[in-house]
């Protein structure tokens, strides 16, 4: 007996792919940095220290005088002196006056200015002490320190990009196909009967 067949034989299509990549390029150029720093003003200000020696009583003690000084003492002693000669014989005229209390006031008198006095013995500092006086004033520094701010001067560089797009082209590898085979195959038409 034979059975119809139909027999179908058939092949996909295949795509071919052919790809290339996307290239990017990205460069980043550092930034330009300008640092400058200005020096600080420096201002020193010095008022020197001072030392006064003043020894004119030291040489006063020593008898080192200028010669209006000597002739000031000088004056002095003697206007001193007159002084006390005057007030001695006052003294002296007022004992002679009362010679009714008694008592021999010219044989006291004669007596008390034929001898002079005793000096006191004592030690005697020439110079005095603290004679010679000094006077110190310091010195004086005034610093003043003005303070100036960096100059920072910043450039960006914006960054270099390149592209190149990517491709994808397409084709076809394998065609499709499909074949098709009958075998035991009858039909009628019209009467008559065909095999295939």
């Amino acid at each position: 007996m034979r059975v119809p067949q139909v027999r179908l034989q058939s092949q996909l299509a295949q795509i071919s792919l052919d790809t290339k990549n996307a290239e990017q390029d990205i460069r980043q150029p550092k930034a330009r940095q300008e640092i400058h720093q200005p020096s600080a003003d420096l201002s020193i200000r010095t008022q020197p220290s001072r030392l006064t020696i003043d020894q004119s009583q030291a040489w006063y003690d020593m008898g080192l005088k200028s010669a209006k000084v000597s002739h000031e003492d000088f004056a002095k002693a003697g206007y001193q002196k007159l002084m006390s000669g005057i007030a001695r014989r006052r003294q002296e005229g007022d004992e002679q006056m009362k010679i009714e209390d008694g008592g021999n006031a010219l044989l006291a008198q004669a007596v008390r200015n034929a001898y002079e006095d005793q000096k006191p013995i004592n030690i005697k500092f020439i110079p005095s002490v603290f004679s010679v006086k000094t006077e110190y004033q310091p010195a004086e520094v005034d610093i003043r320190v003005k303070v100036n701010q960096p100059v920072i001067r910043n450039t960006p560089n914006k960054p270099i990009m390149t592209y190149s797009p990517g491709k994808v082209t397409t084709g076809i590898r394998q065609e499709n196909d499909l074949i098709v085979d009958f075998e035991n195959l009858y039909f009628r038409n019209f009467g008559f009967e065909m095999s295939i």
